[in-house]
């Protein structure tokens, strides 16, 4: 029997807790290492803003999609309740299942894994499998302490991650020596934003934009979430597009293109070429504080997806259970189990690598049924409506389309066992078929 949580605010998640997730969520490695990629096709520095600009945009079509199903169902476990409300419970187990056991887990054991890495510029002899295997064993404990020291923890560390970035592009800006560049719009940039580099390094910089989704999946310990999970979807999201934005602005206004191009470390490249190695080794503790926030985050959220399918689904019964703090003990520890697998057994690059294709496939037909609820279902309550409706979830479904056949055409074999991992969760959903006539899902 799972204990009850306790009805009082106080230990539900504050919308602030929900945006530092969201921000959490989304500020990983990817916008320290992927620029060098981008500035070797896309020589323009105008024209690699409007591609971070871009892919901040496409993040928010997808976020106030998300915010009105979100408001709607205000259920834990992001796509697993929305698909199940929407087209049929099959979907939401299909996608639940990917999430529940490799969808979180394998991000946290490259989020370690890099701590582990990037460590090295602090403490050269620090060990990165057993550093970023602490790390992920030191944040689930507090997170299986209870909502409020969770959520204390994860606002803190965002906290200090957004504030260490501030005061690197302040730091930046003030005491670099700028480069010969402009910022302004050439006609050459035409090409350049027409080009299929521009469109291809729009696939990696939405990579990097992941996790604009994060609050979705602790909607049901949210406090008025028909309120607050729209407000920290949409403030996350853009808060961190302002800050993506600004970071590639300092890193090409402080830093040879020529000494960006091809390089895949490029925070530490800027900050070596800023501040000398004392600046790299700056960057390299800023990175490695902003992955712990990253991992928290993850930790939180992921396991609420399987606690969630526990609930409806007899055979997963055991992660619906709660301590009396309100947290899903066997599901964090079922998370934390499959992350150290991944990290131990290195295998956590081929696990992300196979299942992008099926992660982005959820979120397509998430936004799509947004719109496909508006036209059979133009009666359901609506606290929230998508901004921009048509128009926002168009954008995002356009680019979601485009990132799969990107996938299909140039991973085809890898998509395919994606698919194929996520397919397995039909096992689950017919074995709890067994037991009972129809798969229901609780409206709370």
């Amino acid at each position: 029997m799972s204990a009850e949580i306790n009805s009082d605010s106080r230990t539900k998640v504050s919308m602030t807790t929900a945006a530092a997730i969201v921000v959490a969520d989304m500020i990983g490695v990817g916008v320290f290492t992927s620029l060098g990629f981008q500035v070797a096709a896309i020589p323009s520095p105008f024209a690699i803003l409007v591609l971070w600009t871009v892919g901040g945009v496409v993040a928010l079509c997808g976020a106030v999609s998300y915010a009105e199903l979100a408001a709607m169902f205000p259920r834990s476990s992001g796509e697993y309740n929305y698909l199940s409300r929407v087209y049929h419970p099959v979907a939401g187990v299909l996608a639940g299942w990917l999430s529940a056991t490799v969808g979180f887990a394998a991000p946290v054991a490259l989020a370690a894994m890099a701590l582990g890495q990037y460590s090295r510029a602090i403490w050269p002899e620090a060990p990165p499998l057993a550093l970023g295997m602490a790390v992920i064993w030191i944040v689930s404990l507090v997170t299986l302490r209870g909502l409020r020291q969770s959520g204390t923890f994860q606002t803190v560390a965002t906290g200090v991650k957004v504030a260490l970035i501030v005061a690197f592009l302040v730091a930046g800006v003030a005491l670099a020596s700028p480069q010969p560049i402009s910022f302004a719009p050439h006609a050459a940039d035409i090409g350049h934003i027409s080009s299929p580099a521009f469109a291809l390094s729009l696939v990696f910089v939405m990579y990097a934009y992941s996790g604009w989704n994060a609050a979705t999946y602790v909607v049901g310990e949210m406090a008025d979430p028909q309120r607050n999970v729209p407000r920290a979807l949409l403030l996350g999201t853009a808060f961190v597009t302002i800050l993506y934005v600004a970071l590639n602005a300092l890193f090409l206004y402080t830093t040879p293109i020529g000494q960006l191009a091809g390089q895949l470390d490029v925070a530490v490249v800027a900050g070596r070429y800023m501040f000398g190695d004392l600046g790299a080794r700056l960057v390299g503790a800023l990175i490695c504080i902003g992955l712990v926030s990253s991992i928290s985050a993850m930790m939180w959220i992921g396991p609420r997806v399987i606690s969630v399918m526990g609930e409806d689904i007899q055979a997963l019964r055991f992660f619906a259970q709660h301590t009396a703090n309100g947290v899903p003990a066997a599901a964090i520890v079922f998370q934390l189990l499959m992350a150290n697998l991944l990290l131990l057994t290195q295998s956590f690059e081929a696990i992300l690598d196979m299942i992008q294709f099926a992660l982005i496939a959820c979120s397509f037909a998430t936004v799509a049924g947004v719109i496909l609820l508006r036209i059979t279902r133009p009666d359901l309550p609506r606290p929230y409506r998508a901004w921009g409706y048509p128009f926002t979830p168009l954008i995002f479904l356009l680019v979601a389309a485009f990132m799969m056949y990107h996938l299909l055409t140039e991973r085809p074999l890898q998509s395919a066992v994606g698919m194929l991992v996520m397919g397995s969760g039909l096992v689950v959903y017919y074995l709890s078929k067994k037991g009972s006539s129809a798969l229901s899902v609780s409206s709370n």
